[in-house]
């Protein structure tokens, strides 16, 4: 009969829909509120930089390939070059094999999301309902996820007293006994901390022991201010058992619209995840995949990007000061402030829209309440650095003359 079909909802055991994303939010929050100066964005983390020279002329080199279905599991000439980039990079104690370790992804966030849907398939029962663990704050698509795929999201705090990484040590074990899969982030999204080798061989460790997944989520992995991030795959071995990694162009090559990202490690796991993909993920145009292959080829531009970013944090250490527990990150490009002193996040944010026309995330958003720690995000406000200098500059001016 029409209309009898089921909701998403009711469709997906463990899915409900109410999560909004924090954009949605945010659009919420300021409503018919007029901005008070000429808008400017630091709210999405769409880098503004431009586009790296060699992709018009890729993609018109490619331009007939369009015309075709791509292969889910990605054209050769891509894993291979996604392959190398990331041996190259992470120095790996071996090389990524091109064939059976790496998958293409439309952009890490649907790789993100899928996963949670194949590691539940992967493997199996948990003792106990199976949980996935993330930080708090997260990447949104993390929770969905988790949520999508029937298992209990379990928030970890991520706040200034855990080095804004989730506390390993605080872990008890009859919850990883039922763990099916552990988010991290490094480069973290928002907080810009990032993870040491030994916090992922500690990870990795209990991992192997637990015999859960660790889905790495490194897409920031490229922009930092001092010493270059590690992988977790660089301290998984030979084999890169339970272990996971997610990459994506958008922050590394300034390529947010090409939707090309790719994912990497535990073989067992990559051929289960492609079985999955290989039904319902979108495909990565062909075309795309040239670029992305020119992009992992090619450091120049990245070193460009990376010394941009390092310009606008030279100009929030000039503007900013102490301000808001402000200081520089180690990866990623946003600041994380602290204006729980200025009457807390989504008064702040409403401040800087309504007298500022400047547009910021409330830390809030970027987070869930979980008792007895309430949300780690209260009190801040997430600034994306995207913008040029000048209008960064411009941004951050108006951000403490509205904010003192």
């Amino acid at each position: 009969m029409v209309g009898s079909a089921p909701s998403p909802a009711s469709a997906v055991p463990g899915f409900r829909l109410g999560e909004r994303s924090p954009f949605a939010r945010l659009a919420a929050l300021l409503g018919t509120t007029e901005p008070g100066q000429p808008v400017i964005s630091l709210a999405v983390g769409e880098p503004q930089h431009p586009v790296p020279p060699f992709v018009a002329p890729v993609l018109a080199g490619h331009i007939a390939e369009f015309g075709r279905y791509p292969l889910s599991r990605g054209i050769e000439p891509f894993r291979r070059a996604a392959a190398g980039w990331l041996t190259r990079r992470f120095a790996l104690a071996r090389a990524v094999d091109p064939e059976t370790e790496i998958l293409v992804l439309n952009g890490s966030r649907e790789g993100l999301f899928y996963a949670a849907l194949a590691a539940r398939n992967f493997l199996g029962e948990r003792a106990g309902r199976p949980a996935i663990l993330m930080p708090n704050p997260f990447y949104p698509a993390y929770l969905v996820a988790a949520q999508a795929a029937g298992c209990e999201p379990v928030l970890l705090p991520a706040t200034r007293h855990t080095g804004f990484l989730p506390d390993l040590d605080a872990l008890d074990e009859t919850l990883l006994a039922r763990t099916l899969a552990f988010y991290i982030a490094s480069p973290a999204n928002p907080q810009g901390s990032v993870a040491s080798p030994a916090y992922f061989a500690r990870l990795r460790g209990l991992a192997e022991r637990f015999g859960f997944l660790v889905f790495s989520d490194e897409c920031y992995s490229e922009i930092y201010t001092g010493e270059a991030p590690s992988s977790m795959l660089a301290v998984a071995g030979g084999d890169f058992a339970n272990v996971v990694a997610f990459q994506s162009l958008s922050k590394r090559s300034n390529l947010p619209g090409l939707r090309v990202g790719f994912v990497a490690g535990d073989r067992r796991f990559i051929a289960s995840f492609h079985e999955l993909r290989n039904i319902v993920a979108p495909q990565v145009p062909v075309p795309a995949q040239h670029v992305a292959v020119a992009a992992y080829q090619d450091e120049a531009h990245v070193a460009d990007n990376r010394r941009r970013y390092a310009e606008k944090f030279a100009l929030a250490d000039a503007i900013l000061g102490g301000r808001y527990g402000y200081h520089r990150p180690a990866g990623g490009f946003c600041l994380w402030l602290d204006v729980s002193a200025q009457g807390g996040d989504e008064a702040a944010a409403l401040r800087l829209w309504k007298q500022a026309g400047v547009r910021v995330v409330p830390g809030s958003y970027l987070a869930r309440a979980k008792a007895p720690d309430g949300n780690p995000g209260d009190g801040y406000i997430r600034v994306a650095l995207v913008q040029d200098s000048d209008i960064t500059a411009e941004a951050l001016r108006r951000l403490v003359g509205v904010l003192g």
